[in-house]
């Protein structure tokens, strides 16, 4: 039964996915990896809390307060609340500049509004570097879930499946299928964490039997000292990079400044299925103590108390969570290759380009998770400390008006670099501040320093360019 019901909705995400595309097929590529900038407010939404709470939500929230108790807990929702907040005033910014350089990749951003084909090449490998272990996490995320469930499917069907079925609906429609398939996956995995979260409520007898004091230590409920430092210094840093790293992949798409704001005011709401989460989190810290793999704490809480068809909606859910952010993120790297880095491949042969690219980095990615997937999860660390090297050139684009092109992308090679010495070396804070926090404050030094140094010419600031940056893209001086 549970299979059946994992079929027949990947069934019909496809089919939902064809149907998305069915009035912009044989498009362009403005369509294809923006929408064509159409997307209303409510569509955005969906996109971005699709792509923002994937496969790790379930795995790593609960495996998180398993492992390390409150303050895992406090930083994640803590900068997930701080990143709307700061969102609310950013995202549309970031909108903005799109629009104004005509853009569909932040490599794109950047290169035009710097005039700079080295500094867009730069973003580019920057980005591509942290977004493939992104994407082939899902993968791996995938097969931790789908296994520890009981769903009878081996690893490498489970890979096969899952490529397919991300490329179908890339194929389909572009960013139109994840944006609409992300309304059907949010369905199936609020209702898988909601059935886990009250089943969990229910057979120990209450909230009180869950999460209560005399259940809970008082080490898995407060934190101080260096473990306070790093969770504060983490909800500042990751929130920041939450627009400013992940953010251009569902903002562009919006059809206008004030779509993106209104996005983002509900945002927040979704933000309700954390509680059942620490539900299951410490139901499982009680019933399943000492497991040898803390990511497999909610699929253990959820089969010892869900009958098989609901086991099949957590499936699913879990499924669709793991496959709309891999079909999400090829997209992102087909459009970077065919755009920014592959040189002079005409529009009209762009959309081709980016399809081919999605289908050999699903390869690439499925083959890795095969054989070296251990190697990849510990890259997938460095992800955000990767991603968060864009957040100076993104406040130069936004904010300043005379930072030189060269300034923003060596601070971009120095972050990246000691982001990756910092992780390499073990240093994951650095008195009990987060690495990735210092490896940004050395790019925003340089970036900034180095600007005030030494003037780069002297351009407009996309933050001062006002609400004309809806109606046409603006032509700027070069370097």
């Amino acid at each position: 039964m549970m299979i059946g019901i994992v079929v027949i909705v990947m069934a019909g995400s496809i089919l939902l996915a064809f149907w998305a595309g069915r009035a912009v097929r044989g498009g362009g590529i403005s369509d294809f990896l923006v929408g064509g900038r159409s997307f209303p407010a409510w569509l955005i939404y969906f996109l971005a809390v699709g792509e923002v709470y994937s496969i790790g939500t379930m795995i790593g929230f609960p495996s998180g307060i398993y492992a390390n108790g409150a303050s895992y807990g406090i930083w994640f929702l803590g900068y997930i609340l701080l990143a709307y907040s700061i969102g609310y005033f950013l995202a549309p910014l970031v909108w903005r500049a799109a629009k104004r350089h005509d853009a569909m990749t932040v490599p794109d951003v950047f290169g035009r509004h710097y005039d700079s084909r080295r500094l867009e090449l730069i973003t580019c490998v920057t980005m591509l570097i942290a977004l493939v272990p992104w994407g082939q996490y899902q993968f791996i995320g995938l097969q931790v879930v789908l296994s520890n469930l009981g769903l009878r499917l081996t690893p490498v069907q489970c890979v096969i499946l899952a490529g397919i079925i991300a490329f179908l609906w890339i194929a389909a429609s572009g960013i139109r299928s994840p944006a609409f398939v992300s309304i059907l996956k949010d369905t199936f995995m609020l209702l898988g964490v909601v059935l886990v979260g009250l089943a969990a409520v229910l057979a120990a007898g209450g909230t009180s039997e869950v999460t209560g004091p005399d259940v809970i230590s008082h080490a898995q409920t407060t934190m101080g000292g260096q473990a306070l430092v790093f969770a504060m210094t983490t909800i500042l840093f990751q929130s920041v990079v939450f627009y400013l790293g992940f953010g251009g992949a569902y903002v562009f798409p919006a059809r206008s400044e004030r779509a993106v704001k209104s996005s983002t005011v509900w945002m927040p709401m979704y933000m309700l299925i954390y509680p059942f989460l620490v539900f299951a989190s410490y139901y499982g810290l009680k019933h399943h103590p000492g497991l040898d793999d803390p990511n497999t704490v909610f699929m253990v809480t959820a089969k010892g108390l869900l009958p098989e068809w609901m086991l099949g909606l957590v499936a699913a859910g879990a499924a669709l969570s793991g496959v709309l952010v891999l079909a999400a993120t090829a997209l992102s790297i087909g459009g970077m290759v065919s755009r920014n880095l592959v040189p002079n491949v005409a529009p009209a042969a762009q959309r081709r380009w980016t399809v081919a690219v999605v289908a050999g980095f699903l390869v690439m990615a499925a083959v890795l998770t095969l054989t070296a997937s251990t190697l990849m999860l510990t890259v997938l660390n460095l992800v955000y400390n990767l991603l968060a090297q864009v957040v100076p050139g993104w406040l130069a684009v936004l904010f300043a008006r005379r930072v030189r092109a060269a300034a923003v992308a060596t601070g971009m090679v120095v972050g990246v670099i000691s982001a990756v010495a910092l992780y390499a070396s073990g240093v994951t804070k650095i008195g009990g501040i987060n690495a990735g926090l210092v490896s940004l404050g050395l790019n925003l030094l340089i970036v900034f320093g180095w600007s005030l140094l030494s003037p780069g010419t002297r351009r407009a600031a996309v933050a001062q360019q006002g609400a004309r940056a809806e109606s046409a893209p603006v032509a700027v001086a070069g370097n």
